[in-house]
């Protein structure tokens, strides 16, 4: 899968050195000033020449204001997913939807049973990761009391919450096929490093990430390191304007759109934020249809306007099921627009086997797939206009008649309800322009992506607000 218009971010990753904690915040504070977008840390609990990732991360967030915080990657096996459920959706809160979550299987398991965790299999560690993606969205979704019966983790009626400020993406670290399918499958996002990957395998392990995924958006993030050597020639080892054209790369063929550089040295810093994250910038937009690159900023989780969050605990059962009836109306349309991802694979699919048979009939096979995808993402649109109508026409003046204060929140729901109208839009205009023209696929697969990216955001702001009022104000659905 070629690029995916995400919008690029651009960070850096310092070693958390317990002797200097001081300079660790002050760095990130350099970051911030620097233009970044993201300070990660590296997770090694067993390490005692670092500080704890998470609480060094929330002291970062306490000096700063804008830069987002990325545990890179949280160490599963000493980190319980209940916990880290809680934890990450504290940060979240505390720095006003600043998180994205990075999660590891484990790796070195000497560590890890140094400070009584256990040494699993690598079929374990996949399986365990796999479980704990399950319990922490179950604990960040609004609701009745969860419970989860896996093979290395469980819940028993378990009440939900604290929810993140915003949807914390949740970024795996993997490099193996089957943790692979599983970030693929149930990630948010996949998030490498270059010593541990080639370049020459990058492009393998991220079709795998693709193929598991069945068309739905995945971020992909890739942490670096190198030179900035003015002589040198190589993957990340020579001048900005190469790692330029390098990253630009990564955009553009493989949909990679988060870059952090590994890195405790100020001059690298100032290197990557002010010379070559605004030339990356500028090559991708030079290649991306201006349309693409907008939706992000459309969509801009960190303009949203938010409200206090009340302690659900304090509703009663009759009203948390009144704004539950919200969730279950979105999960059906999420799982609707998962459907789409599948048919438009499997129109890819087929595409690729008429080319090589190159027969008619299997032409007009191939011609009747794209006529039913059509058919489908237009019912499903027409779906999600007539649920967005009722929105705007009946619930939204409800809310505000109940609660005066929720009044932004309302107006920046409707005017996403316009963004999203213009990408059905967009997406109805390549169905038919595919129809004519089977080349259309890959215009089509974008503008999915760009729906995927763009709903899902836009749902999970819309719970994060209105599941709480709702069900307080006990305004049925």
């Amino acid at each position: 899968m070629g690029d995916l218009g995400h919008e690029l971010w651009f960070g850096v990753g310092p070693e958390p050195r317990a002797d200097s904690p001081a300079w660790l915040v002050d760095f990130a504070v350099l970051a911030e000033e620097a233009g970044l977008d993201l300070v990660a840390l590296q997770d090694h609990p067993y390490q005692p020449r670092h500080l704890d990732t998470l609480t060094a991360l929330g002291q970062i967030g306490a000096r700063t204001e804008r830069i987002r915080l990325l545990p890179n990657v949280a160490n599963l096996p000493l980190r319980p997913p209940q916990m880290l459920a809680k934890a990450v959706a504290s940060l979240d809160l505390l720095t006003k939807g600043r998180v994205e979550f990075g999660l590891g299987a484990g790796f070195f398991w000497d560590g890890v049973a140094a400070y009584g965790g256990s040494r699993r299999s690598p079929r374990e560690a996949v399986d365990a990761l796999s479980e704990a993606i399950d319990v922490i969205r179950l604990l960040w979704t609004p609701g009745e009391p969860v419970s989860y019966d896996g093979d290395h983790y469980r819940l028993d009626a378990a009440p939900t919450g604290p929810f993140p400020a915003h949807p914390v993406g949740i970024w795996v670290g993997a490099y193996k096929p089957r943790l692979l399918e599983v970030t693929g499958a149930k990630a948010d996002g996949w998030i490498p490093s270059k010593g541990y990957v080639s370049r020459e395998e990058l492009p393998k392990l991220s079709r795998i990430v693709d193929e598991a995924a069945g068309g739905r958006a995945v971020t992909k993030a890739f942490n670096i390191s190198g030179s900035f050597d003015p002589r040198g020639t190589g993957w990340f080892e020579g001048p900005p304007e190469l790692w330029a054209e390098q990253l630009a790369e990564l955009v553009l063929d493989l949909g990679m759109s988060v870059f952090v550089l590994g890195t405790s040295d100020e001059r690298q810093l100032k290197i990557f934020a002010a010379e070559v994250a605004p030339k990356v910038r500028e090559l991708v937009a030079a290649e991306r249809p201006a349309a693409a690159s907008t939706i992000t900023t459309l969509i801009d989780d960190a303009s949203r306007p938010r409200l206090p969050k009340r302690d659900p605990a304090q509703l009663s059962r009759r009203q948390r099921e009144i704004g539950n009836r919200l969730v279950l109306i979105h999960n059906h349309l999420r799982q609707e627009l998962a459907r789409i991802g599948e048919a438009v694979g499997q129109v890819a699919e087929g595409r690729a086997e008429a080319a090589m048979v190159r027969s008619m009939i299997n032409d007009l096979t191939m011609r009747q797939n794209y006529w039913t995808l059509g058919s489908f993402c237009a019912s499903y649109c027409r779906v999600l206009t007539a649920h967005h109508s009722i929105e705007d026409a009946h619930m939204f003046p409800g809310l505000v008649a109940a609660q005066a204060s929720l009044a932004p929140v309302i107006q920046r729901l409707e005017e996403e309800h316009e963004v999203i109208a213009d990408i059905l839009t967009g997406l109805d205009s390549a169905l038919v322009a595919m129809v004519e023209d089977p080349s259309g696929l890959d215009v089509v697969r974008r503008q999915v992506t760009t729906l995927t990216e763009a709903l899902l955001s836009h749902l999970a702001y819309e719970e994060e607000e209105l599941v709480e009022p709702l069900s307080r104000l006990e305004l049925d659905v």
